[in-house]
């Protein structure tokens, strides 16, 4: 995850792109992770923060250190390396830092990552400690830990994704790790959902065995985590089950690893890597087409919820402004999913998705071919919403994809407008506007 966080879920899939090696290795971690059961949602920020985060965490850590040989292992198997204890020991921030050093020095990890875990444990601390909640260092302590653990438990014995990777739940949950670990970094009094009675009208469309496309824009490595948090209280159904497109950054960067292996993913090469080792090119291309046939049979089982992010990547600041807004969207990446869910068999819905989580884990100012992006964390409001369906007219033509694209995409700019004035401009609900209808659902 990055300054932008746990993962570039983006999605310019140029029919290029390898799946992910077909070995998946169970890397899971140790032990149960405290399972919230549907985590309930306090008035108070704070209130949740400590109950989710410090308890579960706890919880965690205490559960990792009695059953540890339950990590790194594959189908039950024994684990090979003996994982080390450095981080599920430590108690304190100086131990969590030293471990680090300890591991460099012990051969176990590569300074390059040990650099990126510095880096990480800082910024975090930095921002769980701007958002003012009780405990602050007993949260980051907590999450760091397990996070350092994680990353140390992949650099030992490395999880491969397959094409078509679903969230792991158990032994060690995965879904609701990443969410504890996001959930300091919202700032959800000034935090917003967009017309969410479509969120509803979505959940219901899928119990009648129809599938969803959310065609969105796409803001730091820590979208899916937000989608999931701004939603767990109303919408747990999709906060669980949706499906991300996501770049091949998230899940070979050691940092974001443990984030994505919480979630559901389709995995594709985007465009703008694609000549990034030009060698390399047509292998991703083929992977990307093995992706997309995945795709193609999950969509023909009906009920399914698909997030893609047709600009191919992150949303990033204007050099000029500063200003962050949503980058604008490939017309043959929205015409692919559009096939796609013409031809599965079901019947399919097309929705225009707005994010704005920028200023929690923003991205670096450019695109960058190295794996290993600084992070920087902060805490902030964020928004969701989501507009009404639009069909596609029966037009096929090259200028007819663009017209449908622009459609989509200028809903997409329109919920961000308000999403922006609520939040950057601090007009909280009163900027809800034509057609976005803002609430905060867990008050």
């Amino acid at each position: 995850m990055s300054a932008s966080s746990p993962l570039p879920f983006l999605s310019n899939i140029s029919t290029s792109s390898p799946p992910f090696s077909s070995s998946l290795k169970s890397s899971s971690s140790s032990s149960f992770f405290l399972p919230f059961q549907r985590v309930k949602l306090f008035r108070s920020t704070a209130e949740a923060t400590l109950f989710v985060t410090v308890k579960a965490m706890a919880e965690l850590v205490k559960d990792k250190e009695s059953g540890v040989a339950a990590a790194g292992t594959t189908e039950g198997g024994k684990l090979d390396v003996e994982h080390s204890r450095t981080f599920l020991d430590a108690r304190s921030e100086e131990e969590v830092l030293s471990g680090i050093k300890k591991e460099v020095e012990a051969g176990r990890l590569p300074p390059n990552v040990a650099a990126g875990m510095e880096e990480f444990f800082r910024n975090y601390k930095n921002a769980v400690f701007q958002s003012g909640v009780p405990a602050a260092a007993e949260i980051v302590l907590s999450n760091m830990a397990v996070l350092l653990d994680l990353v140390l438990l992949d650099v030992e014995d490395s999880f491969v994704f397959q094409p078509y990777h679903k969230a792991l739940r158990e032994p060690f949950d995965y879904y609701m790790f990443g969410q504890n670990y996001i959930r300091p970094l919202i700032d959800f009094r000034n935090s917003y959902v967009g017309n969410l009675s479509l969120f509803h009208e979505i959940e219901e469309k899928l119990k009648q065995g129809h599938n969803v496309v959310l065609i969105s824009n796409h803001q730091t490595e820590a979208d899916p985590a937000v989608i999931a948090l701004l939603l767990e209280k109303t919408n747990p159904h999709i906060a669980e089950n949706l499906i991300y497109v996501a770049g091949d950054r998230v899940i070979t960067d050691p940092l974001c690893k443990p984030f994505s292996m919480g979630r559901n993913l389709i995995c594709v090469y985007s465009k703008k890597h694609m000549y990034d080792v030009p060698e390399l090119a047509d292998m991703k291309r083929k992977a990307n087409i093995r992706s997309l046939k995945e795709m193609a049979m999950l969509l023909r089982t009906g009920s399914k919820l698909v997030w893609i992010a047709p600009s191919g990547g992150r949303d990033r600041p204007d050099p000029v402004t500063g200003e962050c807004y949503p980058a604008p969207f490939d017309s043959s990446s929205v015409d692919n999913m559009r096939r796609l869910i013409e031809s599965s068999g079901s019947p399919g819905h097309m929705y225009p998705l707005t994010l704005l989580c920028h200023n929690i884990m923003p991205p670096p100012s450019q695109v960058e071919k190295e794996i290993g992006e600084r992070r920087i964390i902060g805490f902030h409001g964020t928004g969701l919403s989501v507009a009404p369906e639009i069909v596609a007219a029966g037009e096929k033509s090259e200028e007819g994809k663009d017209v449908y694209t622009q459609a989509l995409y200028k809903s997409v700019t329109e919920q961000y407008n308000a999403l922006k004035s609520a939040i950057h401009g601090k007009q909280g609900l009163e900027a809800s506007a034509e057609g976005v209808a803002l609430s905060q659902p867990w008050n």
